[in-house]
């Protein structure tokens, strides 16, 4: 790529132009002041979309079960059963924390769970034998329905792969679902490879969820998770395969650019984190192939030294951070207090608000996005905006409450 044909690419994205895959690959591989200039035009396209306003969701992390049948080379969440830490929560364990949550100003809760337990494990066939299920997927349903009618907080479901039924009943109880895509590469289910033993990360199975959900009108949540192995052709044609999809159906809400942490316990305790450049770089080649009008986040916990310089490469919001509950999928990396995320993003020169885990787009759009019964508990919780309401719960909170 000559020195000349940066300026114009990014000039082209800045007027409206679709960026080519080629292209993004092209500008994958800038240095120096073309890769000062990328993330540049990445903070200048959000600027005009988006403004200086950036967003986060106060959540409440709940693990309904961290049983799997999948067993992904850079997971720490996942546990077997009578392995040190195994659980599911009783639905009593959820209403709990989700009640102090409350009081925390919390107005999301975020189902997080593993995939199919109960495919590979009779203690888990067991526990919803007796708990009145079959599948791991309706005890999800149940707690989400009771979180909801009985404290008002709005569930966000991230089970892993649903059928079209699933999602039609979830969809009733949720506010907003989430599957992360991470990459649309086979070649990470190689022996040897990220996704070797995980079956339910098959792309093609991912990203029939993720159809699927547009096509009944689920404002989504996906992303990629970027340093697990893949090659930069693969990480882009992973933000296409999501512009695709939204361009279909216009339900991504927003799409997450995760970075890999390495842990010492994981079978990749060899590979390297991702860096900061490569983070930036990712970020800034989102917003370029998603637009001006996507939300893109990327989590602060993740990057703690420096996570308010990912502003410059074009994200507009910090994902879910809880003032209750710890990242359960990443526990080593705390999430930052509420105050001081609100005085780094103002050091930055941006106000910091507090959005529901549907966005504002989407509450406009309620008749084709959110299910009629749903749409009583957004309106006490959202503003004029179409964010969190203004109440004394959404002040800043130090909390050393954990779950």
């Amino acid at each position: 790529m000559t020195t000349r044909q940066v300026p114009r690419l990014l000039q082209e994205c800045l007027d409206g132009s679709s960026l080519a895959p080629g292209h993004a690959l092209l500008l994958s591989s800038v240095e120096g002041d073309e890769f000062t200039a990328l993330l540049r035009a990445a903070a200048e396209l959000r600027d005009r979309h988006k403004g200086r306003t950036v967003t986060f969701s106060p959540k409440v992390f709940i693990p309904l079960t961290n049983l799997c049948r999948d067993f992904c080379g850079y997971c720490t969440f996942r546990k077997a059963p009578g392995e040190d830490g195994a659980r599911t929560l009783s639905l009593d364990e959820v209403l709990e924390t989700v009640r102090r949550a409350r009081v925390m100003g919390c107005t999301e809760v975020l189902f997080s769970l593993g995939d199919k337990p109960e495919a590979i494990y009779p203690e888990m066939r067991e526990f919803l034998r007796r708990a009145g299920y079959r599948r791991t997927l309706e005890y999800l349903y149940e707690a989400c329905r009771v979180v909801l009618e009985e404290t008002g907080l709005l569930p966000h479901a991230n089970p892993g792969l649903m059928a079209r039924a699933d999602l039609e009943r979830l969809r009733r109880v949720n506010a907003s679902m989430g599957l992360m895509l991470e990459n649309v590469s086979e070649r990470l289910m190689e022996p040897g490879g990220a996704h070797a033993d995980a079956p339910d990360k098959k792309p093609s199975a991912r990203l029939r969820t993720l159809a699927e959900a547009g096509r009944l009108g689920i404002p989504f949540t996906t992303g990629i998770l970027i340093g697990i192995g893949e090659t930069w052709e693969e990480r882009i044609a992973s933000l296409y395969a999501i512009r695709e999809l939204h361009e279909r159906d216009g339900h991504i809400q927003e799409v997450i650019v995760q970075n890999f942490r390495v842990k010492p316990e994981i079978p990749m305790h060899d590979q390297p984190h991702a860096d900061y450049d490569d983070e930036a770089r990712t970020i800034a080649l989102a917003r370029l192939i998603l637009g001006g009008d996507m939300n893109i986040q990327a989590p602060p916990n993740l990057t703690p030294e420096c996570y308010e310089w990912y502003l410059n490469a074009g994200i507009n919001d910090w994902g879910g951070v809880s003032p209750v509950t710890r990242d359960f999928i990443n526990p080593e990396a705390p999430w930052p207090e509420l105050l001081e995320l609100g005085e780094r993003t103002a050091a930055a020169g941006f106000s910091l608000r507090p959005r529901l885990p549907i966005y504002p787009e989407y509450i406009a759009r309620a008749e084709r996005f959110i299910a009629p019964e749903l749409i009583p508990y957004i309106d006490r919780l959202c503003d004029e905006d179409g964010l969190a309401a203004v109440g004394g719960h959404h002040e800043p909170h130090r909390s050393d409450v954990r779950l």
